[in-house]
């Protein structure tokens, strides 16, 4: 197997002055992956998807940069890894579909890694070709939203009750959409 073309690597001076380096997901990352999974706040943890303490999942994802549907990059401050997001084309009727996941160390929130990878996992999704990406989030993760918000996405749809967390709680789930091809479209991500 051989990495996919895409190979975009950016660099970016935060607030706090550091410099993050936001690249492709490596094999090289296995270890680092599972080291940010595990300094998650507990709270994020509950919410995700993935699991970022389980080494299989690790694997999985490490596994799926082979994938012709999946892209995944990493932001990295000191060769450790304080951020990651991926976009994964949705297939069938909705193949023109991307649906991303960014996720971002407490320490580093705010300061700028978020906004960076979401810009690199988005120039991801222009590669995979897709005309519009979504990101799925509970409703009380009012901070999210507000980033996907400034960057251009509106809410397209609400599901009630339609997430439950790992302590087995319902919640509510809002689906925030940015239409690549669209002249109505937020210029923040083009």
């Amino acid at each position: 197997m051989k990495e996919l073309a895409w190979s975009h690597i950016a660099t970016t001076v935060l607030r706090n002055g550091k410099t993050a380096f936001i690249r492709p997901l490596e094999e090289a990352d296995r270890f680092e992956l599972l080291q940010f999974g595990q300094s998650l706040p507990q709270d994020d943890l509950l919410y995700l998807e993935d699991d970022f303490l389980n080494p299989d999942i690790i694997t999985r994802l490490i596994n799926a940069r082979f994938a012709s549907h999946w892209r995944q990059c990493v932001a990295t401050i000191d060769n450790r890894i304080v951020g990651y997001a991926s976009v994964r084309q949705l297939p069938g009727w909705s193949n023109h579909v991307g649906r991303i996941m960014l996720l971002v160390g407490s320490e580093w929130r705010r300061c700028g890694v978020g906004n960076a990878l979401a810009h690199s996992i988005f120039e991801a999704a222009r590669d995979l070709g897709v005309s519009k990406v979504v990101v799925e989030m509970l409703e009380r993760q009012a901070a999210g939203r507000a980033i996907f918000e400034r960057l251009g996405f509106t809410l397209e749809g609400r599901l009630l009750a339609h997430a439950r967390d790992r302590a087995g709680q319902d919640h509510n789930l809002i689906i925030l959409a940015y239409h690549v091809d669209s002249p109505t479209s937020g210029s923040h991500l083009s």
